[in-house]
This record gives C-alpha cells, structure tokens and sequence, in this order.
C-alpha cells in the first residue's frame, strides 16, 4: 500500500481502492460543488477531485474523510481497526513531534504584502444559506505564545476582501486562550492556515489536547510530520500543504462574520468575530485546492465521530468488555449507537446513561443487538420498530449538560437526554430468528 505523507499520495490510495472520482464537467464554485460532493457523502460514494472548476486554476477536492471506508484508507487500517487506531494515537505517550526541514514546495510561489490578494483562492459558498466564500477545508496552525507548543484547529472564516477575513474563534479555543493570555490580549497574533494536507494532519486538527496535534498525525503515520516555518509569520506548516495562507488576527477588529451550515444541521448565526489580515499567499507549482463541505458528513466525522468515539467505547467497555460503538456522521454527532450480546435485562440501560456521561454532546443512545449492523442506518430503524416496547425500554434524563449548539437544547445546553433498549427481549416473547440472506458477489451473476 502507497505510503501517505500528503494529499497526493492520500489521492493515490483513494484511486486505488476505487475511492476517487475525477469530475472533469464543469461546474460552479457557488453551491454545485457542494451539492455534488454532499451528493456523493450521502450515497457512499467515492472522494470528488474537480477539475474544471469555474473561477478557479486549481483542482478542488472535497470528502477526505466522510465514512468507515475512507477513514481506514486514511489512517492505514482496516475498518474494524479504526476505534483501537485512533484510541493509540491519541495517546499522548504514543506522540511523534514533527521534524523541522528548511524549505517546501508550498514556498515556491509567493505573493506577500498588497500582493497577496485572496479572491485567489477558490473558496466555494456551499450551501444556499452561507453568508458567502468561507473557509472551511483549511487547518489554522497558531503557537502558544507562552509555552511555544503548537496547536491545530478548524475555525471558520467569511472572506470579507482581497486581504480580509472573519475568523471565529470560540473563547474555549485553544487558538482564542493563546490570544488572551499574552500581556496584550488585543495585540495582532500570527497564524498560518494550510490547505491540501494529509488526512492524518486533518483528522488530528479535528481533536481538542493540551499536546500539539501534530504529534497525533506524527503517531498516525508512525513518523514525524516535517514542518518549516511561514515566510511572514513565525509558524510551523507542514511542508506537505499545497496552498498556505498566511497572516494576522485582529483580536479588537471584530466585525459580523456568518452565517455558516454548521455540524448541527442548521446555519450559524452572524457573529462579531476578530478579523484576519492577510500577509502572504503561498502555493506549490500546480497545487490541489482543498474544501470541507459545512455541515455534512466530513465537518461531522472529523469533528465527531474520530475523536470521540474510542472515549465512549472505553466508557461503555468498562461495563461490557466486548461492546462496539457508533456516532453516526448522519445525526450530527449527538446519537450513539451501541452493539452488544446481552446478557442482563439491564444492561442496555446502563450503557446508554454511560454513554450519554461520556460526552456531552452525546443526547440519544440506541442499544442494538450484534445481529444489527450499527452502521447502517435502515438496521437501527428495524430495530427501533421491531425490539422497542416504547412504554418500557426508553427513559430520559430531563435538564442534562448538553452541547450549547443542540437544537433542541436550551442556549446553555441544558436539555433532555434519551436512552433506547433496542435489544430483542426473548424473556417477553419468543419470537425465532431473524431473516437474513448472505452477500454475495452479482458480477458472477450479471
């Protein structure tokens, strides 16, 4: 299998494993990207490369990591793997630092200072209710200014002109303390944001640690991600990246910046955000632009579903060794599903309330037997509608800590959390074994 160390090699694998679509039609940045690659994540289908891209002179690619299938392929697993995988990376005591390298091919354009002008890059606006061009699919590196370490993350940011952008930053952020712990909390803070990387420089930005991400993606790939510091900003990039952005946040600049599709389903609202000054543009010689469309299954797998779902399997392991879990990238990162060989009437209970203590975010858990194939989700409504005695296998805790983005929770993210026994009950009623025919392969018959 090809070694990964960056987008290209990443579209290599996808390519060879029948995971890449190359969309030579033409199309427009404004919604049909987006439309075709959410498209495609909704229907299993394979990681869209465009390259007749209206407005733009470089190739986009979308959904790196959208499924079970190309998170494997990303972090170079089986599927069955992926949960052990991710719960050794994230290990700090299994962290790869990067190694520094002198130069990247990223830095053999550049254009800085009244040059650098950002109607460049070929932002799409995805979806009919953005508030125009984001950036999405770009991972922001910033450093502490007191400890040095590294730090990666996602934050939106609304192109507002040639050298301006909106940048969100939660206060809970690593990148928003950085900023407010310096002796002048309001002073201009560097920061670099790359886009075109390896999946496991993505899948670590996706992660909150007090480590340097980049030690997981270092872990990931068993190697140090090799990195050089930005031609304006004092900022380690991977040398691997394909366009790079550099430039200032403006913590006391701020100005309305949104709406978004956000990982909730719905769109975000305007938000007076700092503002970003850009002081240089970098790219390799033919570079692969990169997006993530908002709201949909790759903002929801990397943000979710990878980090997440080794902690809730070590909770509910703790109380069944041989469980398996799900947080399906469909329900926004707010369900769990839970696999299990019952062997109390119990049981499922206490697993989902682990569950729902494991993350906050986590509002519905479903129990299901080891006859339901938890990723699909045409197998958890059989469940639901032939295992469920709604008068006695469902419970809620009312006013529970929640996500503050929850739609159904209050703004703080009080609200109810729902528990679902959908195990067969055979002490209730007998009732066979379920119908089931084996897979097998149509092209011997078609």
């Amino acid at each position: 299998m090809t070694q990964i160390h960056n987008l290209r090699n990443y579209l290599d694998v996808l390519e060879a494993n029948g995971r890449l679509a190359r969309i030579e039609k033409p199309l427009s940045l404004e919604h049909e990207l987006a439309d075709v690659a959410a498209m495609l994540a909704r229907t299993g289908g394979p990681a869209p490369l465009f390259t007749n891209v209206e407005g733009s002179a470089w190739p986009i690619f979308a959904n790196a990591v959208t499924d079970q299938k190309t998170a494997a392929l990303a972090l170079g697993c089986s599927e069955d793997a992926i949960i052990p995988v991710m719960e050794r990376v994230l290990d700090p005591v299994n962290g790869v630092p990067p190694e520094r390298a002198e130069s990247a091919p990223w830095q053999a354009n550049v254009a800085s200072g009244k040059e650098a002008d950002a109607t460049m890059l070929p932002l799409p606006i995805h979806s009919r209710g953005d508030g125009g061009a984001f950036v999405t699919g770009g991972v922001i590196f910033s450093k502490d200014p007191v400890s040095g370490r590294g730090n990666l993350s996602y934050n939106r940011m609304l192109r507002m002109g040639p050298r301006l952008f909106g940048f969100n930053v939660n206060e809970w952020r690593h990148v928003g303390q950085f900023m407010a712990s310096r002796p002048d909390p309001e002073e201009p803070f560097a920061i670099a944001i790359a886009f075109g990387l390896d999946p496991a420089i993505m899948i670590a930005a996706g992660v909150k640690t007090e480590e340097d991400e980049l030690t997981i993606a270092g872990a990931i790939r068993g190697a140090g991600v090799r990195v050089t510091s930005g031609i304006t900003v004092d900022v380690d990039i991977p040398t691997g990246a394909e366009v790079v952005l550099e430039g200032l946040v403006h913590p006391a600049k701020r100005m309305p910046e949104g709406p978004l599709a956000e990982f909730h389903g719905y769109h975000g609202e305007l938000w007076p955000s700092p503002t970003f000054e850009v002081t240089a543009i970098c790219w390799r010689d033919d570079p692969i632009f990169q997006t993530i469309i908002p709201g949909w299954y790759e903002h929801i797998y990397i943000g979710n579903v990878l980090p997440r779902e080794p902690l809730l399997r070590r909770f509910v392991r703790h109380l069944a060794p041989d469980a398996n879990v799900h947080i399906p990238p469909y329900a926004n990162g707010f369900l769990a599903i839970i696999q299990i060989e019952r062997d109390n009437p119990g049981q499922p209970k206490n697993l989902a309330m682990a569950a729902m203590t494991a993350h906050i975010n986590i509002r519905n858990v479903v129990v299901v037997d080891q006859d339901i194939d938890m990723y699909d989700p045409a197998e958890i409504q059989w469940a639901l509608t032939n295992r469920v005695d709604w008068t006695q296998d469902v419970f809620i805790v009312p006013d529970a800590q929640g996500h503050e983005m929850d739609p159904v929770a209050h703004e703080r993210g009080v609200g109810p959390k729902l528990g679902v026994d959908a195990t067969y009950k055979r002490e209730r009623r007998e009732y066979g074994e379920r119908v089931s025919y084996p897979m097998i392969d149509l092209s011997k018959y078609m």
